[in-house]
């Protein structure tokens, strides 16, 4: 847990965290969304990465990088039970509970 929260703690990797909620991004398109080197970038992904909160998806030149919600969500429910604060995933996260639509039939 202290990987997630070390990756947790600088603001660039936490935005980019944010962007891949919106689903897969690659390398180059996340580089471009920050003022930073892409050294620093690639440090950046290795630190996600290392953490565990990002998977790399490698086709030739091209990295594509994707959230690891799970990951992100039981390191944070974790700490929270560890300071005994009462919460939980919700349900549409939860892989042992299935998907409902909200319509109702008529």
């Amino acid at each position: 847990m202290s990987k997630i929260f070390k990756a947790l703690a600088d603001p660039t990797r936490r935005a980019v965290l944010q962007h891949l909620q919106g689903g897969p991004m690659g390398a180059g398109e996340l580089a471009a969304l920050f003022d930073v080197s892409k050294p620093t970038m690639s440090a950046h992904f290795a630190v996600l990465a290392e953490a565990g909160l990002i998977d790399a998806d490698k086709r030739g030149r091209t990295i594509t990088y994707h959230l690891r919600m799970s990951v992100l969500e039981d390191a944070l429910l974790a700490f929270a039970q560890t300071f005994g604060l009462n919460v939980s995933r919700p349900e549409a996260s939860r892989p042992d509970v299935p998907h409902h639509s909200n319509k109702e039939s008529s």
